[in-house]
Formats: structure tokens, C-alpha cells, sequence
């Protein structure tokens, strides 16, 4: 029985270990989606508020602070995340600890009765009487292994009794420590709190001064968007042409696929294989309109459509290629900007919104490869980089194709 408690022991502190191995694990994705989201509070910060201009109108100003209000609320719902997690580890520990602690006292009390039985029966003389009053050899052999086993149990005992002291302790430690992260979790949790309930009183201030000018804004929303299918509409053109101008020897001239080398084949074979790993056109961004259709983010009843992801930037910054390719078109947009088709085999990717150059039509470029410096909007001081994807005339969701940060 005493053998098998001690076998036991040995048990529970395995499986705790292994348990810990699990909780680890989980609470390292926690505090990685956290810093992640961490992370994202700052480039907002960075990349859209920076810069202040006396110009910049509500709808725009509401827009950023949207983002970041929702990127704050993560992160907040992050921390109330791996807070819950360490409160549940806590309670965990606190039964453990309870659990050992009388199991430990149970263990003590019977290795005290054990040496007091001992005590009372070990001189060398009642050993030897106990040896001598055997009635047979083999009666005398089996005692003799019989205070072999019992002096090995009983050092047995005394390293369990030191094991499970040293486990308890170390629970002890971890309690304590899990105790001061959930405290400065907390203290996070309230600061940000905080820091949102003045972002949504501005939003409430940007909200009213809208609606008073709700009707010129849905104007040049429409503008707007007006202007960006128009641009689409031409990129949508250069690539059909492009097409057309690779089956003009084939047979079936009017086909609405590439006509392939086997070198653009391969290419374009290897570009798919990297779906989900491609780097991102820029070094540091942040996607402030997503691909598709989509309810404007400010305005209620508006729907507006990207043909690409928006990725803001710092100032300065560049756009450089996601992958091996050509230049198949440079496209001139209105104020000056400027639009680079890479041709990657039947996949084609589109830098949007530069204000300057580095590559010219024809050119063969490399993954990361500068392209152009990216234009920056005066106005809103905002720099935004516009990426697009088609496989052949059909566009692509970019989120879908790019590396996850």
C-alpha cells in the first residue's frame, strides 16, 4: 500500500509537469497575440497619427480613430484573455498545493511512526536476536531480506517526503509569480480602458461634426470611388492587352489566358507555391482598407469596393516587389501618381499610389526590389501604398497570397 502511494506521487507530479508543458504552451500564444496586438497599437499610432494636419477632415480623422479604437478593444480582449488564463492557473496551483501539502503530511506522519517503530527495535542487539531466533537458515535468510527492504523503503520515504517538499515550494514560487503578471495585466487593462473612453469621446465629437456635412461627404465618397474603378478599369485593360498581345501567333487569338513560355510557366507555378508566404510590398504597414466590397467604415448605408488592399506606411517609404518577375506596364494616374505591373508567368501584381520611380517597362526585377517611393498625401498625411493582385483578369483577395504578420 505505502509502495503504491509513493508510486503515486510520482504520478501526479508527471502529469503536473506534462499539464505545464500544455498551459505553456497555450499561454505563449496568448502573450504572443497580445504583444502582436501591442505592436499594432503602435504603428496606428505611428502611421496615422503622427502626423496632424490643419486640413484633414473629420471623415478622415474618424476613420483612423476608428481603427484604432478597434485595434485597442483587441487588445484589451487580449488581456482579459490571458488574465482569465493565469486566474485559472492560480486556482489550479492553489488545489495542487492544497492537495500535496496533505498528502505531505500524511507521508510525514508515517515515516515519524516508522522510525519511532524502528527506534524502539533497531539495536544491533535485538537485530542480531531477531537473526537468531530463526528456526531455519532459510527462515534467517529471508529476515535478513527482509531489514534489507525495510531500510530501503524507509530511504525510499525520506526522498519522497523531499521531493514533494521541493514540488510544493516550486508551486509556491509559480503562484506567486502568476500572481504578479495577472496584477500588471490588470494595471494595463485599466490604462487602456481609459485611453478608449477618450477615443470614443472624440468619436462621439467627429460623429456630430459629420452629420452636419454628412451629405458632401457621401459626394466625394462617390467621388472617390469613382476614380478608383476608373483606375481598375485601366489596369483591367493593360492586362487584357497583354494577354491578347501573347496569343497574337496562337491560334485561338481571342483566349483570356496568358500564352506561357515554359520558363513564365515554371515562374508562375513557383509564385503559386508561395501562396500565403509572399513578403509584403512594404517594410512596415498597416492595411487600413481591406479587398472587396465592404460597408465604408464611418459612414452607415455607404458601401464601397477596393480592388487591393491599402496599406498604410511611413513617409518615405517604398514599395519593392513580393516576387521574382517584369515589368509589364507602368501606368501615369492623375496628380502625377504612378502605377508598376509585375508580370509574374499568368499572375500579375500592381503597386499603386507612387510618386516616384526606380524601374522602367521590361525590366526584370527580384524579390524586394525597390519599385518606387510611395506617394504622401498632403492633405491627410497619410502615406498609402494601393497592392493588387490578378491572375490573369480576375483580381485575387492579397491577404489571402501574403505572409501573416
Amino acid at each position: 500500500m505505502k509502495a503504491f502511494k509513493l508510486f503515486f506521487c510520482f504520478f501526479l507530479i508527471a502529469l503536473f509537469s506534462n499539464n505545464a508543458v500544455s498551459q505553456a504552451q497555450t499561454k505563449k500564444q496568448l502573450e504572443e497575440k497580445r504583444q502582436k496586438l501591442k505592436q499594432e497599437i503602435s504603428k496606428v499610432n505611428k502611421l496615422l497619427f503622427t502626423v496632424q494636419t490643419k486640413e484633414k477632415n473629420a471623415l478622415d480623422a474618424l476613420e483612423d480613430l476608428n481603427q484604432k479604437i478597434v485595434t485597442r478593444a483587441a487588445y484589451i480582449e487580449s488581456i482579459n484573455k490571458e488574465a482569465a488564463f493565469l486566474s485559472s492557473e492560480i486556482k489550479q496551483n492553489e488545489r495542487k498545493i492544497t492537495k500535496l501539502t496533505k498528502q505531505l503530511t500524511a507521508l510525514k506522519k508515517d515515516y515519524a511512526d516508522m522510525i519511532f517503530k524502528s527506534y524502539k527495535s533497531k539495536s544491533k542487539q535485538s537485530q542480531l536476536l531477531f537473526l537468531m531466533s530463526s528456526q531455519s537458515f532459510q527462515q534467517a535468510y529471508k529476515r535478513v531480506q527482509y531489514m534489507k527492504q525495510y531500510t530501503k523503503f524507509r530511504k525510499k520515504q525520506g526522498q519522497e517526503i523531499v521531493l514533494q517538499t521541493d514540488v510544493i515550494k516550486k508551486l509556491n514560487d509559480s503562484l506567486l509569480f502568476k500572481k504578479q503578471e495577472k496584477d500588471t495585466l490588470i494595471k494595463v487593462e485599466t490604462e487602456e480602458k481609459q485611453k478608449i473612453e477618450i477615443d470614443k469621446k472624440n468619436k462621439t465629437k467627429l460623429v456630430s461634426q459629420i452629420k452636419k456635412k454628412e451629405k458632401q461627404y457621401i459626394k466625394e465618397i462617390k467621388a472617390k470611388q469613382k476614380e478608383d474603378r476608373k483606375i481598375a478599369a485601366q489596369i483591367d485593360k493593360i492586362i487584357k492587352d497583354a494577354i491578347a498581345k501573347s496569343n497574337a501567333n496562337k491560334a485561338n487569338k481571342k483566349s483570356t489566358s496568358f500564352a506561357l513560355t515554359p520558363a513564365a510557366k515554371a515562374l508562375a507555378k513557383k509564385f503559386e507555391s508561395n501562396k500565403g508566404k509572399l513578403p509584403w510590398p512594404v517594410k512596415s504597414g498597416l492595411v487600413v482598407r481591406k479587398f472587396g466590397k465592404q460597408p465604408h467604415p464611418t459612414l452607415r448605408g455607404i458601401t464601397i469596393t477596393s480592388s487591393g488592399l491599402h496599406i498604410a506606411t511611413e513617409k518615405g517609404a517604398t514599395a519593392q516587389s513580393v516576387f521574382n518577375g517584369k515589368v509589364l506596364a507602368i501606368q501615369v494616374l492623375s496628380g502625377g501618381r504612378k502605377a508598376v505591373l509585375i508580370q509574374h508567368g499568368n499572375y500579375i501584381t500592381t503597386y499603386n499610389n507612387l510618386e516616384t520611380l526606380a524601374v522602367n517597362k521590361g525590366d526584370n526585377v527580384v524579390t524586394g526590389q525597390v519599385l518606387g517611393k510611395i506617394f504622401t498625401n498632403k492633405v491627410t498625411g497619410k502615406t498609402t501604398l494601393i497592392f493588387v493582385l490578378h491572375k490573369e483578369t480576375q483580381r485575387q483577395n492579397p491577404t489571402n497570397w501574403l505572409l501573416k504578420r
